[in-house]
């Protein structure tokens, strides 16, 4: 009997074949997915993204942060990736397909995965997300870069590509070499610190800083750490706490912390024993201001309002303004803020800080003092709202070497505090923040 002939190989139907398969589940790479298409196709800040994807909410708990870890990396090393990437591309291919070989490339170059799983979940990635034509490029191009390794980041000025020329220009005004510090500092994944309630332990494995916080290593779980639900602590950047500890609280006063969520700078406020009014207008923020106050049990009246326009019942002694700003000094934590922000955002921002300092004077009583702080590294958002304060008829009053006599280095010539993550490098850097101190005339 005749065997039937085989019917030859049809390579393009094998390959349609592959492509129509159905593809494994992998939450890690779609949520880091969905997070880094929102920031670079449509400038949306992380946690919007993810209010909108449904893969975060369905994602277990280790899927959901091992995400943001890869998310964060790609972001950190954005410019970097695109130059790597840039040779081994004839055509610009679709923005969503360029992510996705940005994660592939960040996981081979800066985060160890091995080659095998970082090519393989890329390309099952484009496969689940109708981007299947792209799986042989992403499979190619990946490939080479594995193969190449770190021979590929030889010669690259990383910190200068990993951050935005609008921002670069502007950090360096902070003084000779601050840009390239701060892109050091940005560079890495930030450690977990935390402010301790007075009279509490600090849990195991911390490290004390010169400013009081303890610091833990960079992914500590901060609910697993012993006291968090008894409420011995809360997570505060170290240069977080500066703002409130240079309003230097006393027992009995009346204290409002405006713009307050997530509540740290209110519980330094709190743990002074002063009278604290928390005023925040942003209702998924108000509830983390609430939680966090509930676990640590302390009494703060919450107001959800608008502090630009809220009228409180008296005066107050001290006032605490952490202004909503392009918090470009929170690159360490949000690395997508260097590309979702724009200059032109700062229009818009300044705007609303300087309404925002016109209501906190009007709410201090004669002799009352005002710190007012922002997250950002930005000149417009710092400095220029500082002067623009004194026109207002708010009277500075500087910050004296003797109160950062642990940190002088953020001491200006103007007696204004600006920190920035060039700063305690050797200790793993920190959070960059401009703070002004301010008293009405009595």
């Amino acid at each position: 009997m005749t065997a039937e002939p085989r019917r030859p190989r049809n390579p393009r139907r094998n390959a349609a074949r592959r492509n129509n398969a159905p593809q494994p589940a992998d939450p890690t790479r779609d949520v880091a997915f969905d997070i880094l298409c929102g920031v670079v196709e449509h400038r949306r800040m992380l946690e919007t993204t993810l209010s909108r994807s449904a893969n975060e909410h369905e994602a277990p708990p280790r899927d959901r942060a091992a995400a943001h870890r890869l998310a964060a990396a790609t972001l950190r090393h954005m410019g970097t990736l695109r130059t790597v990437l840039e040779p081994f591309l004839r055509k610009e291919p679709p923005e969503p397909v360029r992510v996705a070989l940005m994660m592939g490339c960040a996981q081979l170059l800066f985060l160890e995965t091995p080659p095998h799983a970082a090519v393989g979940t890329t390309v099952s990635l484009l496969r689940r997300r109708k981007l299947a034509p792209f799986a042989g490029l992403a499979n190619a191009v990946l490939r080479k870069v594995a193969d190449q390794g770190p021979a590929l980041l030889e010669g690259l000025d990383q910190a200068r590509l990993n951050i935005p020329s609008w921002l670069w220009s502007s950090w360096n005004t902070l003084g000779k070499g601050a840009a390239r510090a701060i892109a050091q500092g940005i560079s890495h994944e930030a450690p977990l610190d935390i402010t301790l309630r007075p009279g509490a332990t600090a849990p195991e494995g911390g490290e004390e800083l010169p400013n009081g916080s303890v610091r833990f290593p960079a992914g500590t779980r901060v609910t697993e750490l012993p006291g968090y639900e008894e409420g011995a602590f809360w997570v505060q950047d170290a240069a977080a706490t500066l703002p409130a500890r240079l309003l230097a609280a006393k027992p009995g006063e009346r204290v409002a912390d405006l713009c307050a969520a997530p509540g740290g700078k209110t519980a330094q406020l709190a743990a002074t024993g002063a009278d604290v009014t928390a005023v925040e207008q942003n209702a998924t923020r108000l509830l983390r201001l609430q939680e966090n106050m509930a676990r640590l049990a302390y009494p703060v009246q919450i107001v959800q309002d608008d502090a630009a326009t809220w009228k409180p019942d008296a005066l107050f002694d001290a006032i605490l303004l952490d202004a909503p700003c392009s918090a470009t000094g929170t690159a360490r934590r949000h690395p997508d803020v260097l590309w979702v922000k724009r200059p032109r955002d700062l229009n818009a921002l300044t705007a609303g800080q300087d309404r925002l300092l016109a209501a906190a004077k009007s709410m201090l009583r004669p002799g009352g003092r005002l710190i007012y702080a922002v997250c950002s590294l930005q000149d417009e958002e710092g400095p220029a709202r500082a002067r623009a304060a004194q026109e207002m008829g708010l009277v500075p009053s500087p910050f004296t070497p003797e109160e950062l006599s642990f940190l002088p280095e953020a001491l200006t010539p103007e007696g204004w505090l600006r920190t920035h993550p060039g700063l305690w490098l050797d200790k793993g850097s920190m959070d960059g923040f401009f703070a002004a101190r301010f008293i009405i005339p009595a």
